[in-house]
This record gives structure tokens, C-alpha cells and sequence, in this order.
């Protein structure tokens, strides 16, 4: 007890309480065993199909990611993949949300241009990463209508920053980097992106 202008005031320890809505939802070890959904990758911009394994876990429970792995018998690629596979996999372990992984990886264009597919313009190898991830978050439902709405104005937004081109003709007679000869010499025929440099003969429907 102390004496100060004739008040007397006690000391006592205060515990300062978070509140539990402020807490980081993180996850601090991996568990031995986790739930996966596999899904195969079939892009213009790389030469072999492309294999994106999605771990999730319950917790507190919801579903939420752990982790992701890139794998392709492209060996050229294994570098880029593992860079991949550590970043995404630390954001999903670190965010308690981590949906805005979708608009980062949405917003990267490839320099050589992109393609059509599916009557979608698919501008880099990064965003149809995140195509996979997104119908990946929406099949364990960690996605909230909050989250979707983000995500929905957030690519809008992309979208009118970075305008797809303008399409020519009905053909589309663009011609897009081949990955055997790394000529720009693949263009869609019959449905199918074929390298028309006569020396490689490359086609993505043979991979």
C-alpha cells in the first residue's frame, strides 16, 4: 500500500486478455496425416501435364489448407515448383485467410502472352495455379461469401488493368512460345495448340 496526498492506491497484477477474435489462426505443426485432393494440370505454357497435390486439415472446425505440391516429369521446371510449393504452402499455413493468394497469383501475366481455353483467355502459368486452388478452396468450403466477394471484385479489378487482346479472328491466329523448340510458333488448330515449326512438331493433345 501507498500513501500519495492522502489516497491510498494498491498495486495489483493486470492480465491483459486478446480478445479471441484477434488470435492468428495458424497452424504450428503438421500432422502426421492429412486429407488431399489431386488435381492434373494441362497448360499451353508448359510442355508436360502438371500435377498440383492440396492438403487440408480440420481445424477448430473448418477446413483449411496445409499445403500443396507441384510435381510434372519435366525436370526443367522442378526449381520453379519447388518455390511454389514452399510459398504457398507457408501462406497457408501462416493466414488464417488465405484466399488473397488467388488475387496474387491471378494478377501475373506471362511476357509471351497467353491463350484461349475453355472460351477463357488464361494469361500466365501462375493463374491457372490459382484456378486450381480456388475450385480447391471451394470443394472443402473454406471459401465464405466475404471471402468469394473479395475475390470476385479483386479480379475484376485485374481484369480492367490488364485488358485480355484483342482476338482477330474466330481462329485465333496468335502464335504463342513453344515449349520443345522455344520458337513462336504455336497456334490452336482443331482444338489443339500445335507448334507448326516443321523441324519440332510439337502438340499439346500428345501430352
Amino acid at each position: 500500500m501507498f500513501k500519495i496526498k492522502d489516497q491510498n492506491f494498491e498495486i495489483k497484477e493486470v492480465k491483459h486478455e486478446e480478445p479471441l477474435d484477434n488470435i492468428t489462426d495458424h497452424i504450428l505443426e503438421r500432422p502426421d496425416v492429412v486429407n488431399a485432393k489431386v488435381y492434373r494440370l494441362r497448360s499451353g505454357f508448359v510442355k508436360h501435364s502438371v500435377y498440383i497435390t492440396l492438403g487440408y486439415i480440420t481445424q477448430n472446425g473448418r477446413n483449411r489448407p496445409i499445403e500443396i505440391f507441384i510435381n510434372s516429369k519435366d525436370l526443367t521446371k522442378n526449381a520453379e515448383y519447388a518455390v511454389l510449393t514452399r510459398l504457398i504452402s507457408a501462406i497457408f499455413r501462416k493466414s488464417a485467410n488465405p484466399v488473397f493468394i488467388l488475387e496474387e497469383l491471378s494478377s501475373i501475366h506471362d511476357p509471351n502472352g497467353g491463350y484461349h481455353k475453355d472460351g477463357k483467355y488464361i494469361h500466365s502459368f501462375y493463374s491457372e495455379i490459382a484456378d486450381v486452388i480456388e475450385r480447391f478452396f471451394r470443394e472443402i468450403g473454406c471459401m465464405n461469401e466475404e471471402s468469394e466477394e473479395e475475390t470476385s471484385i479483386a479480379l475484376e479489378v485485374s481484369k480492367v488493368l490488364n485488358p485480355e487482346p484483342e482476338i482477330k479472328t474466330q481462329t485465333n491466329s496468335e502464335y504463342f512460345i513453344c515449349p520443345d523448340c522455344n520458337q513462336k510458333s504455336v497456334k490452336m488448330e482443331n482444338g489443339c495448340l500445335t507448334c507448326i515449326n516443321p523441324e519440332c512438331g510439337y502438340s499439346k493433345c500428345d501430352h
